[in-house]
């Protein structure tokens, strides 16, 4: 099976593309993904980034209105509403920084981080 890059403007809805993000929501993203890259440790486990990313979707996008929290044997998952009781929309699979084994690359699309 052959793959080809995409560029992202070429796959998203163009309906998206019409959307312009206020600046405000820029900055604070901005802020938050400082944040997250100063606190990335690559020996620390993936318990520990785990929460770093949780923390980070929670304070940029999901707070108040969605939970984020484990489910199963998902590593993390983005609930529809704000309480575990609600359907799960997202689900992440979340790996340490030195884990270039289950990591996705162009050449390997196969693998678990997908």
């Amino acid at each position: 099976m052959s793959f080809s890059l995409l560029k992202p403007r070429q796959v998203i809805n163009k309906a998206f593309l019409k959307v312009k993000p206020n600046r405000i929501d820029i900055k604070k993203f901005k802020k938050n993904l400082i944040q997250v890259l100063d606190q990335v440790h690559e020996l620390e486990s993936e318990e520990f980034h785990k929460n770093i990313v949780s923390r980070f979707l929670e304070a940029t996008y999901y707070s108040p209105n969605h939970y984020i929290n484990t489910k199963g044997r998902n590593d993390l998952v983005i609930h529809n509403g704000n309480s575990s009781h609600t359907s799960v929309g997202v689900i992440l699979e979340i790996k340490k920084p030195t884990n270039k084994a289950e990591m996705l690359s162009l050449g390997k699309l196969n693998t678990k981080a997908f």
